[in-house]
């Protein structure tokens, strides 16, 4: 039977709520086999009438799942015809990326389809939700392979599509346990793909909102699992290029494993210093603001074993030509529970300040930015305040450091000038 052929008789179809209610679920299979058929929307011109008398079907099917309860057949038949229609409408191909294409610049491209598309995943989101969906029958026809197509759509250029993928997938893990662990290795996989092979994805941010709120439920002790999949697929997120597009949902997701274990801030800052972006400013300030809220739940056990990398790293932030990440940096002094009682507290004072010393001193003398200038005194007064023969100490091995750096410049100078004079000499 041709497209328009079923369409004339779907026109003809009564209304479900008018039927008897054992008479619905035959009306209610043919309406979904009818919302099947799938419409090319190149030329939007060409079959009106169907497009529309589709459009019309799938949001009568939307208002109908939406009934009291009683009056609906979500029985296993009609679950198996209801997926069939699903798929044929959400499971498809996406066109290929555009080699140019720059999603922090350039504006997506839009799902011509999005009519019929975005009242099917309406459709079944609703179905999802529903108190009357036995999740045991369900789960037959929303399997493992409809989760992982859900996953790979995800890479959609259109927002409002993975939007509506955020919301479904993860009701899909809250009401299917069985599937709970696939779907979290499914997203690992789009995320080693993303890190190692392609850094390109569209969805990358929409996933890791979904994961903030799976993190959030994990038990503690934190499983082997959850702690490799924090070591192997989270951390090296910090990696590509593009990280400034999901940085937010990234570090939301960073923190939440923190506040379940504070041990796991070992793994996360020594390898957050390995992807730490040093050749780009505005990176390193988004990388400092996750810093600072990570150093808000270090323990001093934590602090012990990370402080020399720490510090260090900050030093260099602190020594780093762009103003705008120095001021970043020098800000976290300004942060009241670092400062009173977290890692740049009077108690670890023998251990920041000969790391940042020569930095501060350099940033507190002549800075061209006031801002940093300031900044910088200010630090500088509060250590001498905390310790006065720490501060003279730290002063002393740093002019000494840079009298021997300068002699060391010196007799470099003075034997380069005399390789030269030897060379000239013997022309």
């Amino acid at each position: 039977m041709s497209n328009n052929a079923n369409f004339a008789a779907l026109k003809d179809l009564p209304a479900l709520r008018d039927q008897p209610l054992k008479e619905r679920e035959s009306l209610f299979v043919k309406k979904l086999q009818l919302c099947s058929i799938i419409f090319a929307f190149d030329d939007p011109k060409v079959d009106l009438r169907g497009k529309d008398i589709k459009r019309q079907t799938l949001l009568e099917l939307v208002d109908y799942v939406n009934t009291p309860a009683g009056q609906k057949i979500f029985t296993e038949s009609i679950t198996k015809d209801l997926m069939a229609c699903i798929s044929a409408n959400v499971c498809r191909a996406l066109p290929p990326a555009t080699d140019d294409f720059d999603p922090e610049e350039d504006e997506p491209v839009l799902e011509p389809a999005w009519p019929h598309l975005q009242v099917a995943y309406e459709f079944f989101l609703r179905f999802i939700v529903s108190s009357e969906v036995n999740a045991k029958v369900a789960k037959k026809h929303v399997n493992q392979e409809f989760c992982l197509q859900l996953v790979e759509l995800f890479d959609s250029e259109d927002p409002r599509e993975r939007d509506y993928l955020k919301t479904i997938l993860h009701r899909i893990y809250g009401k299917f346990m069985s599937h709970r662990s696939f779907i979290r290795k499914a997203i690992s996989n789009v995320f080693y793909r993303f890190v190692y092979e392609t850094e390109r994805h569209n969805g990358i941010g929409e996933l890791l909102e979904i994961l903030g709120s799976i993190i959030n439920g994990f038990a503690i002790p934190l499983k082997k699992e959850h702690l490799q999949f924090l070591v192997r697929a989270l951390i090296p997120l910090h990696k590509p290029k593009c990280v400034s597009l999901y940085h937010q949902q990234l570090s939301y997701c960073i923190i939440q494993y923190v506040e379940k274990d504070p041990e796991t801030a070992i793994a996360i800052l020594n390898g957050f210093f390995r992807c730490w972006p040093w050749s780009c400013s505005s990176k390193q300030v988004l990388f400092l603001n996750e810093l600072e809220e990570i150093l808000e739940l270090l323990g001093a056990d934590q602090l012990q074993q990370i402080s020399k990398t720490l510090f260090t790293n900050l030093s260099r932030c602190l020594d780093s030509d762009h103003f705008q990440v120095v001021e970043r940096a020098l800000f976290l002094w300004n942060n009241e529970h670092l400062v009173n009682s977290g890692c740049l507290s009077r108690l670890n004072a023998k251990m920041v300040l000969p790391i940042i010393y020569g930095p501060l001193y350099k940033n507190s003398s002549g800075h061209w930015n006031a801002t940093v200038e300031g900044l910088a005194q200010n630090v500088l007064k509060m250590y001498m305040e905390y310790d006065l023969a720490l501060y003279d100490k730290c002063s002393t091995d740093y002019f000494k450091e840079e009298e021997e750096n300068k002699r060391k410049k010196g007799e470099l100078t003075q034997k380069w000038t005399t390789v030269v004079a030897m060379a000239q000499s013997n022309r």
